[in-house]
């Protein structure tokens, strides 16, 4: 014989929230890890481009190096130091998995996330506008394209980009779903 097992209508929805909170949680944590791979690929990325011209002399040779360019070198550090946030966040968002009802701890991971956007975005926007210059050059400045003759400089500089813009991506995604969270506490 089957019993009949009631629930109240409250109790089922707090369950339901509280498995939705747990898998935005766990997803929260992956964001993060894909965010570190992006912002660490990016700064070792960048920090370790350069190239010399084939047809240097002895006396004169051409190099590019990222250190020739101080937003090269703003966007290596804003990039170590966001990879170090989300590295140090990580306890928080394996906390969050096992208590998903945490609401102080989501709002202060939410306002630190929304600082390192703003300084990933502001670092990264710094370099695209050298990469892009790097790239077309500007004629009414008589700054010539470089990326003809420095190609694998140029190359391994605009693969940084994409994966740092690839971490902004996940960040805002990090906002979005730890607000989400908290909304439905």
């Amino acid at each position: 014989m089957m019993k009949a097992v009631s629930i109240e209508s409250g109790e089922a929805s707090k369950a339901i929230g509280h498995g939705v909170n747990r898998g935005l949680s766990v997803f929260d944590l992956v964001l993060r890890i894909v965010a570190i791979v992006g912002t660490l690929a990016g700064a070792v990325a960048m920090g370790t481009a350069e190239q010399t011209l084939p047809f240097a002399t002895q006396l004169v040779q051409f190099s590019a190096q990222y250190d020739d360019f101080d937003s090269f070198k703003l966007f290596v550090i804003v990039n170590a130091i966001v990879c170090a946030y989300l590295a140090l966040s990580l306890p928080f968002s394996i906390f969050h998995i096992m208590r998903s009802r945490a609401g102080k701890s989501r709002i202060l991971l939410i306002f630190l996330d929304a600082i390192m956007l703003v300084l990933l975005t502001s670092g990264a926007s710094a370099a695209t506008a050298i990469v892009y210059l790097a790239h077309t050059g500007n004629t009414s400045a008589n700054w010539f394209s470089v990326c003809q003759q420095y190609t694998d400089f140029c190359q391994r500089s605009a693969g940084s980009l994409i994966s740092s813009f690839g971490a902004i991506v996940c960040l805002v995604l990090l906002i979005i779903f730890s607000s989400v969270a908290i909304s439905r506490r």
